[in-house]
């Protein structure tokens, strides 16, 4: 990761140890991770212990230390999504990648994640690909849902 970018992070929030959080936030959505060398670099910069920024980055589920994918698919797995066939849309949406859920592809395209509920029942099936929501997926749409992303000039609003 370039170390600029970084450093300009720290710099936004004036190298406030309080805002630490937010700097690691902001990282991970310039890169869709946090790298060990940002975080190493945070913790000099901001001089808190890098056991500190370890802790905050391990401890809550919605930061990764491994790199994902450019296009993060979400499939829902609550209980009206599940009953309406979210387990095939998985099965379907691995297949299609190649990767199993929790894995990313080679080419750090896609990475495959289920959450138990996004509130959106009604839409089940759902699968978010970054924030977009495709809603009452069958198995037989994924192949197209996944194309938008893989050729952007396909891809809907």
């Amino acid at each position: 990761m370039d170390m600029q970018k970084v450093d300009a992070i720290i710099e936004k929030y004036n190298k406030d140890e309080t805002a630490l959080l937010a700097v690691l936030q902001d990282i991970q959505a310039e890169k869709n991770y946090l790298p060990r060398e940002a975080m190493e670099r945070v913790a000099e910069i901001m001089e808190v212990p890098f056991s500190r920024v370890s802790s905050l980055a391990t401890f809550f589920s919605s930061f990764s230390l491994e790199p994902r994918g450019e296009h993060i698919v979400t499939i829902c797995m609550g209980t009206a999504c599940h009953v309406r066939g979210a387990p095939l849309v998985l099965k379907e949406v691995e297949r299609e990648l190649g990767i199993a859920n929790g894995e990313t592809t080679s080419d750090l395209k896609f990475t495959i994640e289920t959450v138990n509920c996004v509130g959106a029942c009604a839409l089940g099936p759902l699968v978010i690909i970054d924030e977009n929501y495709h809603g009452n997926i069958s198995t037989s749409e994924v192949e197209e849902m996944l194309e938008q992303y893989q050729n952007p000039s396909k891809q809907e609003g």
